[in-house]
């Protein structure tokens, strides 16, 4: 018979899949915000939420804090390097100023917090069930401030009755990585992990149906939009070419 313990390791490696392709998804996004050389509308705050979700994940699954975490720490430590990649390309491409300055100070807040929380838990608490306790708390809040950050983009969806600003592979994957990461935490019940990950299959069903709902709607928007500009090049076109017959005709 197959052991609850294999069961959760299975559980925890598709838990790792899912949470890398979670991290990965936004790629199509950073091309798009590449070959255009602007940010557009899309927003900074799911990238710096999923960093700091990164990094609480990685403080508490060390061997010191939370030991027999390590695909806790595998996967986590890997979506540190991607999120930062991503940051660093939305600055490059970000053309306010302000905007920019404000991702760098919340990039520079969540570096230091974190080595502050290490250095203060690792020193002065003294157990494992402690350590796992204060960082545990801290890791639910980044849960529940990365499942939540779509929220803004959420609202710009049903005011706009669009999705083309939110991602549709950052929606699925924010579900089946809640299911996956849920089911894992049920196998040896863990509170840390049910809370937010139960939070996030019920934003990323609801992200989900708003996609449902708006899909359609947006390609008859991205059609009128790309035939008014065909319109609007044709009037430019047509001026251009009167001015230049009058200038012809003036100078004959």
């Amino acid at each position: 018979m197959v052991s609850a313990d294999a069961i959760r390791t299975v559980v925890g490696i598709m838990g790792n899949f899912t949470a890398l392709t979670l991290a990965l998804s936004p790629v199509k996004t950073f091309v798009r915000i590449w070959k255009k050389g602007s940010v557009e509308q899309y927003s900074p705050v799911p990238y710096l939420a999923t960093l700091f979700n990164c990094m609480a994940w990685v403080l508490y699954g060390l061997p010191m804090v939370h030991p027999h975490s390590i695909l806790l720490v595998t996967i986590n430590s890997t979506g540190v390097f991607i999120e930062l990649s991503f940051i660093i390309l939305f600055l490059i491409y970000a053309s306010d100023k302000k905007q920019r300055l404000k991702v760098l100070l919340v990039l520079l807040l969540e570096l230091v917090f974190m080595v502050l929380l290490a250095f203060l838990v690792i020193k002065l608490a003294q157990t494992y069930s402690t350590r796992s306790l204060i960082v545990g708390l801290v890791c639910v809040l980044g849960n529940i401030v990365m499942y939540a950050s779509p929220l803004s983009v959420m609202k710009l969806v049903i005011t706009t009755k669009s999705v083309e600003y939110m991602p549709f592979l950052l929606s699925l994957f924010t579900f089946l990585n809640s299911v996956a990461w849920f089911t894992y935490a049920q196998l040896r019940f863990d509170i840390i992990l049910t809370i937010p990950n139960g939070l996030g299959l019920l934003l990323g069903s609801a992200q989900l149906l708003l996609y449902a709902t708006y899909y359609k709607n947006t390609k008859r928007l991205m059609a009128e939009g790309k035939a008014g500009q065909l319109c609007l090049t044709e009037v430019v076109s047509d001026i251009d070419e009167t001015k230049k017959a009058g200038s012809t005709h003036q100078n004959g």
